[in-house]
């Protein structure tokens, strides 16, 4: 092979390699930033990973929302109308968050099965409802609740 042959091929080499390094780790990165949205039912039936930053959502259930008496803590049950699954959160909860309504809880699943969500986020009115609450309620056979509406005379 001629030297020039030789140079051109090893540049195009490093290149490829490069641009392999560089997709590997732009790939890792993306990997360990992901939140996969999970209903309560995929969690119930095991599907979510253990101990792995995941979104959960659904229908808070009511009465099942239960304040500590000494500190933050919170505890409510999210359902999907199928199954429920048992949020637990520290710190002051949104001021749109209501039972009957629609969240979405960050946080890691343990192996209890219980979501200890470090992040609760909840709808900005009342006919908003996060896309993935709306999308596993309607897998699921249901609808989303409508909101009682006051008559105006």
């Amino acid at each position: 092979m001629n030297p020039l042959r030789r140079k051109r091929l090893l540049i195009i080499l490093a290149i490829m390699a490069g641009v392999g390094i560089a997709v590997g780790l732009a790939l890792s990165a993306l990997q360990q930033n992901i939140n996969l949205f999970y209903t309560p039912t995929q969690i119930a039936n095991g599907e979510a990973p253990l101990n792995t930053r995941i979104r959960a959502g659904g229908m808070v259930e009511k009465g099942s929302l239960k304040r500590s008496g000494d500190s933050l803590d919170v505890t409510f049950v999210v359902t999907d109308f199928n199954k429920a699954v048992t949020i637990t959160y520290r710190g002051i909860l949104p001021d749109l968050f209501r039972e009957g309504q629609g969240i979405v809880a960050l946080g890691k699943l343990n192996a209890r099965g219980v979501v200890v969500a470090d992040e609760v986020l909840a709808k900005h009115d009342e006919k908003y409802m996060p896309p993935e609450v709306t999308k596993a309620l309607k897998d699921s056979g249901q609808s989303a609740p409508t909101p009682a509406r006051e008559v105006k005379p």
